[in-house]
């Protein structure tokens, strides 16, 4: 899981200077009705994040499978009003967020990365598999926000996509 772990810490390293280079007005654009902003997308990749953390930690500590509650993200996005964050700030915590779950990832106990999780009664998932599924929904959600970035190249080299 290092090789996973470098991968999001360079996404990270690569996308805050991006980041925090759009101008706040412009990152709370949202690009039509009923469409997140850039700003509302990096709320929801630290929902991730966050549901992420939880997943792994419990996944790395559990004597079994667990199941885990599903992500009603329009809700998650909208009751934290995202849309009117200071944009600085948000992109400091995903970066805070990020930064952690790559060091989770690079600790993990490979004796538990065949450990199972049920996610909103899909699955099982391996946590091995959840761990590089996230930073591959990361880099989905990035692509749209930073198509400058050229993410989908590094990621499909590492992952052999």
């Amino acid at each position: 899981m290092h090789d996973t772990a470098r991968h999001l810490l360079g996404i990270v390293e690569r996308c805050v200077p991006l980041l925090l280079a759009i101008a706040p007005k412009d990152a709370a654009q949202r690009p039509a009705p009923g469409k997140w902003s850039k700003q509302e997308i990096v709320g929801h990749l630290i929902d991730s994040a966050g549901n992420n953390q939880q997943k792994f930690v419990r996944m790395l500590t559990a004597k079994g499978p667990i199941e885990f509650v599903g992500y009603a993200q329009d809700d998650w996005v909208a009751v934290q009003h995202y849309q009117s964050a200071d944009w600085p700030r948000l992109v400091r915590l995903w970066q805070a967020a990020n930064e952690h779950l790559a060091h989770v990832i690079a600790h993990a106990d490979p004796a538990c990365l065949g450990n199972t999780i049920t996610i909103g009664g899909a699955g099982p998932f391996r946590l091995d598999f959840v761990m590089t599924d996230y930073v591959e929904h990361l880099q989905h959600h990035l692509k749209v926000v930073l198509p400058q970035a050229g993410l989908s190249s590094a990621f499909a080299n590492l992952y052999g996509a």
